[in-house]
């Protein structure tokens, strides 16, 4: 089983040593991911339920309201 674990991870190995184009591809992927995760997060997507309630608790039951309410808008 590791003999094969082993092969695959050589396979993949090998393979990503002797690019060229795909290591900047890799790149601009990567930077794309932080991107996306890291800088929107911070700027377009606080932190909601940390600002308008003090604890768990009241945190837990404003979602716990939110899920189970039925929305009326038809």
């Amino acid at each position: 089983m590791t003999k094969l674990f082993r092969k695959v991870f050589f396979f993949y190995y090998e393979g990503f040593r002797n690019m060229t184009v795909g290591k900047r591809l890799w790149l601009i992927i990567a930077i794309k991911l932080f991107i996306m995760f890291a800088i929107f997060k911070v700027f377009f997507f606080p932190n909601f339920l940390k600002t308008r309630f003090h604890n768990d608790h009241q945190r837990s039951e404003y979602v716990l309201e939110q899920l189970t309410t039925p929305n009326h808008k038809n």
